[in-house]
């Protein structure tokens, strides 16, 4: 616990009555203050609202309070600080509180739709390739140097954001690089961050569920970006029909890559197989384990970030050329029948068209295309449609199944996605509630040569279903249905 007058000072409220960076307007304040206390934010969620829960944390001893709206009756020995933001103020606060870990860290920020895991994921080994004691917040697991954290989110709230930082930095970590989600931003989740430079991936259909609108997901995700120092970098895919967008308002240096185009980054795809990845970077051409042409703009960014963090482009591309992708992204096995089974996250429609693009780009012509795909409860309904659509106009079979139904009926999630399949494409399409047995079925119809999507979970190791979370692996549930129907 720490004294109010530490918390405070650490907090950047010591001057309760000034115009300070937390924008506080209004204080209540009892000099009778208790030499210990703690602290609470009532922070308003898409849930519950944390204004609810003021009376009741005092009343257990809480003796200070960060808020909108003051309750109507005060308590004495209680001290009430009254913001415009409490979800930016608990950032401020934990930042400060852990003594702004992040300006102790060149810390990078990676958003986007799709690859925001991938380019994190190749950042934190390249740099650990390069000697670098290094940290990473991702959707799969939080890293301080070797030490694995578990990750529940793509990016953790502020306290536990910033805690996990401090103690990347008592670890000796010089570097992290992090993914940061629409709703990290817009919740405010990453206030009082200090970003070395942020990337922007690409920007596509998903999460409308929350957003509502996709001119509020851009925005969003803008944010980022306008909220960049001067003294930062702002990285691009121009690529990107709304890349140019993310960066009008920044005050950061802004930096474009592409494939197609001039840009101060620029890379070329001269092979793309199962093998992996032949390309020219900086006028150097190097070999990459990633597969396709969405992991060529994943690795592009990835080395722009190394330079303009001030590594040598040479000993990058070298370092770069053996890093291993991450898990459950384009994770491919071949059964002893000649089958490639390859799990992938894709979960949004863009993302699920990349994939199927590049097994189009790779395949020798006369094999099958057997996708497996659903969709995710409690999301983004409006994509169901367009996922099934894709599917079955990019496959040559489809297996719709469940993915994470969550609280959700899974088959009313699939009559959802089966709006979207055209009538020409209908007889391709099979519906298998049970995900274990649509794997099954698709191995089932493969032929030697045959290549089997399993899209939307990938790195995942569970089926969340009615609150429960069950023990499920798509690439080992792959793995026992390619030995049993062998």
């Amino acid at each position: 616990m720490k004294l109010l007058k530490d918390i405070l000072y650490r907090a950047g409220l010591e001057d309760v009555v000034g115009n300070t960076h937390l924008a506080v307007e209004q204080v209540c304040f009892d000099s009778r203050k208790a030499e210990k206390l703690s602290v609470f934010v009532a922070v308003k969620g898409t849930q519950t609202d944390g204004h609810t829960y003021i009376d009741d944390v005092t009343a257990r001893g809480c003796k200070m309070i960060v808020c909108e709206v003051l309750p109507e009756t005060l308590k004495e020995g209680v001290t009430y600080v009254r913001v415009k933001n409490s979800a930016e103020a608990l950032g401020v606060i934990a930042s400060n509180f852990y003594d702004n870990p992040s300006e102790q860290l060149k810390l990078v920020g990676v958003t986007g739709t799709n690859g925001k895991t991938t380019v994190v994921t190749l950042l934190y080994r390249l740099f650990k390739a390069l000697g670098y004691k290094t940290g990473m917040i991702s959707t799969v697991v939080n890293m301080i140097g070797a030490k694995e954290v578990s990750a529940t989110h793509t990016t953790p709230d502020p306290v536990q954001m910033n805690a996990l930082m401090r103690d990347m930095v008592d670890a000796g970590c010089s570097h992290c690089f992090m993914e940061v989600s629409s709703h990290a931003i817009h919740q405010r989740r990453i206030a009082g961050l200090h970003y070395r430079g942020a990337v922007f991936t690409n920007i596509t259909h998903d999460h409308l569920d929350y957003h509502k609108t996709f001119d509020n997901y851009i925005a969003a995700k803008k944010r980022l970006f306008d909220d960049l120092p001067r003294e930062s970098f702002a990285l691009f895919n121009i690529d990107d029909v709304h890349g140019e967008v993310m960066v009008q308002n920044t005050k950061a240096k802004a930096y474009d890559f592409s494939l197609r185009t001039d840009a101060e980054f620029r890379a070329k795809i001269l092979e793309n197989h199962f093998q992996g990845l032949n390309l020219v970077i900086g006028e150097r051409e190097i070999w990459s384990k990633l597969i396709g042409k969405f992991n060529a703009y994943n690795l592009l960014a990835a080395y722009a970030v190394a330079v303009l963090l001030g590594e040598e482009k040479m000993e990058v591309l070298t370092m770069l050329s053996n890093v291993n992708p991450p898990a459950g992204r384009f994770q491919y096995k071949r059964s002893d029948e000649g089958v490639t089974g390859i799990v992938d996250y894709a979960h949004t429609p863009d993302a699920l068209k990349n994939v199927l693009s590049t097994i189009a780009d790779i395949r020798g012509g006369n094999e099958q295309v057997i996708t497996v795909v659903g969709c995710g409860g409690d999301r983004d309904a409006s994509k169901r449609p367009d996922m099934a659509a894709i599917a079955s106009d990019m496959s040559d079979r489809v297996v719709f199944t469940s993915d994470n139904p969550r609280t959700e009926d899974p088959d009313q999630i699939i009559r959802d996605m089966e709006k979207g399949v055209e009538q020409k494409n209908k007889k391709k399409t099979l519906s298998i509630t049970d995900r274990r047995e649509a794997i099954k079925a698709a191995v089932s119809m493969a032929n030697p040569g045959d290549i089997i999507l399993i899209a939307g979970k990938g790195h995942e190791t569970y089926q969340e279903i009615n609150g429960v979370r069950h023990d499920f692996d798509d690439m080992q549930v792959l793995t026992e249905m390619m030995n049993l129907l062998s």
